[in-house]
């Protein structure tokens, strides 16, 4: 393969694919660095909403709406104490940026319904591929074929080339064998989070989180170390999205990873989801929603328990983020959620929910039977419920009673929960899990400008290296459904641009 590029980008998630393509757009050669055998990153694994104001679509719907609007809602969505660490300027950039993205993919053949309502949004913005978020990665890839873009999967960058305090290259470790490729304008970096990096998280979020698990296995963070590594400014690397419990993924591709993502047969599914009626479409996202999401909190305020495998209880369960810490200190990482039929009848209907995609999709018990029959088990009599997951009867039995003589008050509850005033008394009873606690993602990444390029700790540009996505995440908070993907794919057509515009 040749070795000299006119730019290198580190990672094939969707910001990486982002740059490279905006890149090749602008006559770029461009080589892409994946570590995994296989392009798509936490992208590829995403539901794939894409929020942004002011878009065709929203144009369609009648909706009028503008960037501006957008920046001042977004400010809304986290707590005071997070949205004080947020770059406004940066993120309002982007937020101008986001419906340009949109229609670019658009022009690549992806197909979106929507746009779907978030409170506090004051209007719909959010955006849904179809029929996943594996469709941003197949159509970049389906781009790049007709282009002088090359890829090699199972490439790990190890480190940074510099020539007169310039990044000019990256040296690779493929095949256990060291290659060093060279960019005459710069590098990109977009090798998302690490939020499955102990090392990282227990540096600037704490010891005690290190055991707590990514929802990408792979995110561990190189992109940030060799951001340091050029002496950038690293920016809320303590700001995560999580932990939070969700259930473990299913053994089986989810049904649609089976539809076409590409070329006319995801044209005729895009035209055709956007004139199914709104039933038909929340159930079509209701089947992300099961796949994706973690159980609402309100469930442990109503009563609900959290068991391990032995069967005995372990945590206050209405505490976050003790309830996740003592989650992932648990044998194999995991734990169970047990409901009696009070609680079963209580989240079979609206308002009460397992779990949630806001305003578009609403599962409920039945849902996650349907749906999700791995981590969903319900019997008439609590010891044939145990048995059915192998959990010990005796301990489960016991531990019911000892949460029942605090609910009578007869006893205070070894875990200081509080409050509670239904027993668990009634069948049928469901258990719900593995639920494993994760980091959704991280918000820390280097400090970027408008153009991308990664600043120092002078807010001056490191000369020829840029980061997208997680690694120039610029410390802005996007704290709302969508505006992850927006950033990641936005970032990268810009960076993609602006590195062969310098």
């Amino acid at each position: 393969m040749e070795t000299n590029w006119d730019v290198i980008v580190v990672g094939g998630g969707g910001s990486g694919l982002a740059a490279a393509l905006s890149a090749t757009e602008q006559g770029g050669r461009v080589l892409i660095l994946e570590k995994r055998p296989q392009l798509g990153g936490t992208t590829g694994i995403a539901v794939g909403s894409f929020t942004a104001a002011g878009t065709r679509l929203q144009e369609q719907a009648g909706i009028d709406d503008h960037f501006q609007h957008h920046a001042e809602d977004v400010a809304q969505f986290a707590d005071p104490d997070i949205e004080a660490r947020n770059n406004h300027s940066l993120r309002t950039f982007f937020l101008n940026q986001a419906a340009d993205t949109l229609h670019w993919l658009q022009g690549l053949g992806l197909s979106f319904v929507g746009p779907h309502p978030e409170p506090p949004n004051r209007v719909p913005r959010m955006h849904n591929v179809v029929p996943g978020a594996k469709a941003y990665i197949a159509a970049f890839q389906l781009a790049l074929q007709k282009t002088t873009c090359q890829q090699l999967c199972g490439a790990q960058v190890k480190e940074l080339l510099f020539d007169e305090g310039r990044v000019v290259g990256v040296v690779t470790e493929v095949d256990n064998i060291q290659k060093t490729f060279r960019a005459q304008r710069g590098v990109i970096l977009a090798a998302g989070d690490y939020s499955s990096s102990s090392e990282l998280i227990g540096q600037h979020k704490g010891t005690d989180f290190k055991q707590i698990e990514g929802i990408n296995p792979h995110a561990n963070g190189e992109g940030h170390h060799l951001a340091a590594q050029a002496g950038a400014k690293l920016v809320n690397m303590d700001v995560t999205y999580g932990p939070e419990l969700r259930f473990v993924a299913s053994s089986k591709n989810p049904f649609q990873q089976w539809l076409p993502s590409t070329g006319l047969g995801a044209r005729l599914l895009g035209a055709i989801a956007r004139r199914l009626p709104k039933w038909c479409l929340r159930n079509f996202i209701k089947r992300l929603l099961v796949t994706w999401q973690h159980p609402e909190n309100q469930l442990f305020d109503d009563g609900a328990i959290l068991v391990n495998q032995q069967g005995n209880r372990f945590v206050n369960e209405t505490a976050w983020p003790q309830r996740e810490l003592a989650v992932a200190a648990q044998e194999d990482k995991v734990a169970y959620i047990l409901l009696d039929g009070r609680l079963i009848n209580r989240y079979s209907a609206w308002p009460h929910f397992i779990s949630t995609a806001p305003d578009i999709a609403y599962a409920y018990v039945a849902d996650y039977q349907r749906l999700r029959a791995d981590v969903t088990s319900q019997a008439e009599h609590l010891h044939q419920l145990a048995e059915q997951r192998g959990i010990p009867a005796d301990s489960l039995a016991k531990t019911v009673a000892e949460f029942n003589r605090y609910v009578r008050e007869e006893q205070a509850d070894p875990h200081d929960r509080t409050g509670d005033q239904f027993l668990l008394e009634q069948g049928p009873w469901l258990l719900l899990g593995p639920v494993k606690a994760y980091f959704t993602t991280t918000e820390g990444g280097a400090a970027v400008n408008q153009q991308l390029q990664v600043l120092d700790a002078n807010g001056q540009p490191v000369p020829g290296l840029y980061a997208v996505g997680q690694n120039g995440s610029g410390g802005i908070i996007l704290w709302s459904h969508g505006l992850h993907i927006a950033w990641a794919l936005t970032s990268g057509r810009l960076a993609g641009q602006a590195i062969m515009a310098n």
